[in-house]
Order: C-alpha cells, then structure tokens, then sequence
C-alpha cells in the first residue's frame, strides 16, 4: 500500500484529532477482525497524513489501497512506486477501514494472527516483515505514534468511554492560570512519574493540570470513577511497572494487593501474579510479598532468581 499522498496542509489536523475521530471505527474493526485497534489507528495516522492526504481528503482512502483486479468501484490515479498507479475511491472513509481489515486477511499476513492482539511491537514488525510496506522504518513510525497516545490502551478495551479521547504527551506539564496548588512531579525509583494528592484532588482538575485524559488516571492507576483522593496518596501520571522497586514487602495492618501496588509502582495483576494468590486476596499481617520475583508453588524463590540475586 502507499503512504497516501501527505500533503503540506496535514499541520491543520493533529494526530490526537484524527484519534479522537477514528478511534471508535478502529475498535469495531479490532472487534469484527481481531486486528490491534491500536495498529489500525496508527497506520490511518501515518498512512493518511492524519486525515490531510490529498488521497484521504479527495477519495475517502486513508491506507493507500489500490484498486487490484477485483475492485468495481471508484478510481483515482497518482504517483506511487510506480506512475500513474491505481488507487480506490470510497463514498466513506469507513469503507476504507473494513478493506484495510480485509486486506490483512490474506494469507500475505496469516503470521499476524498468531500474535496476541495485545503485542503490538509484534504486530508493528510483522507487517514490515511480511511485505506491507517498503520503509524500514515504517515499525518504528508505528510504534512511536501507539506510544506517544497510549493507542495500546484500546486494544485491552479497559477505560475508554465515549467522553474520552487521547491526548499527546508531548506538552504535559504543569499550568499556571488559576488559584488552584499545583502538584510536584516526582520519579519512583524504577522511573515512573507521580504526585501526592491534595484534598479536594479529583480526576477532572488533575487531568486538566496534566494535560491529559480522565481515562488514563483511572487506568495507571486502577481505580474506578467512585474513588476519592485522600492526602498524600500517591497518583501515577504513568502507567505502572511489572516489577516494584524493592524485593520485598512485609504486609501491615490494613492493607490491600492494590495499596502496596500503588506504594512500589506495581500493576495488581503482576503482584498477585508474582505470589500465587487473587488480586482480591484478603492478606495477612507479616505476610512476605515479593515484588520482583514469581514465587514457587511453594512460596520460595525459584533457583535462577537466586542466580539473579534475589534474597527470599
């Protein structure tokens, strides 16, 4: 496929605009053809010039399909790998999303499918490997456009709703407009950024003052809408790691899988996981959780962590 004609007016669309719009048509497609929603949106970013191609503007295609022997409907012709190549035109740009869908069905991309819809790093160097585009780079371009708006996000279906969208990284940062106390940026020590609540914090003016989503607080983390902020609580403005920063936690009156996450910047999942038992596990005061290594059956440290360095 071609890379659709970008053109030098694309600066009058941004890749969030373009997200915002397209996201929901991306996820049906993921739903319909089990394709990463995430892949999709980034190659409609790339491909397209977020919207602004002359071929996404002018004939509705935003992936550089061409017309092939079995296409009936409307043509246009540009310069591509070749001159005067044939390309497809649709009444609707969604129509351009079921055929790029469909054009991953071939047994071209069979390979694809073997991976979890969730790796989209995977699915990025798949489609260079298997053929889709000629830049070498094209995985990369993929990947820094996923990245830079979370678009993984929507391939796991968690926190996204329709009054919310995706926002860039890239200008986040702390406002100065209003009365309200701004927030310090701190770095846990296995690098994610965070804050301590104020009173009063809520997801709306943190999200403000962030320049991000609402979604993305409640995802890094893992709350619910009901939540309230209390003094001093730790609030990641990144998504949590696999591994805490310590070994170790000796478990404490009062305490929860999700308060010890939010203490070492551990997902839930991961530290359930790590020690065998239910994200919902009631825990028991002197209780060992490992925060590093996935405990034996047993409740040891498996050999090669002790390889590694680990201490039980």
């Amino acid at each position: 496929m071609g890379l659709g004609f970008s053109s030098s007016a694309q600066s009058s669309t941004t890749q969030k605009d373009y997200i915002n719009k397209w996201k929901d048509e991306a996820v049906r497609q993921m739903d319909m053809y089990k394709i990463p929603a995430s892949i999709t949106l980034a190659q409609g970013v790339l491909e397209s010039g977020n919207g602004m191609s002359t071929l996404a503007k002018k004939s509705n295609n935003h992936f550089g399909i061409k017309c092939h022997t079995d296409w009936k409907g409307g043509r246009t012709y540009h310069d591509d790998d070749e001159k005067g190549e044939c390309f497809r035109v649709y009444d609707d740009p969604r129509d351009s999303y079921e055929d790029h869908s469909k054009f991953l069905l071939r047994n071209r991309y069979v390979s694809l499918f073997e991976l979890d819809i969730e790796d989209y790093k995977g699915w990025a160097k798949g489609l260079s490997k298997c053929g889709y585009a000629t830049n070498p780079k094209y995985p990369e371009l993929l990947i820094t456009i996923i990245e830079r708006h979370d678009l993984q996000l929507l391939d796991t279906r968690d926190w996204i709703d329709d009054e919310n969208g995706f926002a860039d990284k890239s200008n986040k940062g702390i406002r100065l407009h209003t009365s309200r106390t701004f927030h310090s940026v701190s770095t846990t020590e296995n690098g994610i950024q965070f804050i301590y609540a104020d009173n009063g914090d809520t997801v709306e003016e943190l999200a403000e003052e962030f320049d991000m989503m609402k979604w993305q607080f409640r995802r890094y983390n893992e709350i619910n809408k009901s939540h309230v902020f209390r003094k001093g609580e730790i609030i990641y403005l990144q998504p949590k790691k696999a591994n805490g920063f310590e070994d170790w936690h000796t478990v404490r009156g009062g305490e929860t899988i999700w308060s010890i996450s939010q203490k070492y910047g551990i997902k839930t999942k991961s530290l359930a996981r790590k020690n065998n038992i239910a994200v919902d596990s009631h825990l028991r005061v002197g209780m060992k959780l490992s925060l590093r290594w996935k405990l034996d059956e047993n409740g040891k440290l498996p050999g090669y962590a002790k390889l590694l360095g680990g201490k039980q």
